[in-house]
């Protein structure tokens, strides 16, 4: 409940920093896997974590775990905001929420982008995206098309030298 409306960032930092259930760099690649996959990236981890450590149960607990309390949340203010998205206040508090939501997800960027950075080579690939996306305006579709052999070859170079 705690990352509410942007949870990666939380779930990192419990995964990985707190309970070190996973390195980051297990966290990156299972995180990787789970945005190739259909369905909303979190729901796709909890599935993963909880199947490394207790098979299908642990997976279904994990699902359930992630979606209860959130899905309940969502519902009661959804009721609330039908009956108050008129006031000025709550159109305010929508607006820095919004905010808080994207520094959440830029710091777990800059923190997953840290632990890449070890491997020099991935600075060219950062370099590239940040120039096709914020240079050339491409949309993400095409940075992704673009980016993904560059990236690939790097880490199957990273792997193989390891």
């Amino acid at each position: 409940m705690s990352g509410f409306g942007g949870v990666l960032p939380w779930a990192r930092r419990t995964i990985v920093e707190q309970e070190k259930w996973l390195s980051s760099e297990e966290f990156s690649s299972m995180l990787g896997i789970c945005q190739i996959v259909p369905g909303p990236n979190i729901v796709n981890l909890a599935v993963c974590v909880g199947s490394r450590f207790c098979g299908i149960p642990g997976a279904i607990a994990g699902v359930f775990g992630i979606l209860t309390g959130p899905v309940t949340l969502v519902l009661i203010l959804a009721m609330l905001y039908e009956h108050f998205s008129y006031l000025p206040i709550v159109q305010g508090m929508l607006r820095g929420i919004s905010a808080v939501g994207v520094g959440l997800i830029a710091s777990t960027g800059f923190k997953m982008m840290r632990t890449e950075l070890n491997y020099p080579p991935m600075l060219i690939v950062v370099i590239f995206i940040l120039l096709a996306a914020c240079y050339f305006h491409l949309g993400l579709g095409w940075v992704v098309l673009l980016a993904s052999p560059l990236a690939l070859y790097f880490a199957w170079r990273k792997v193989n030298k390891t």
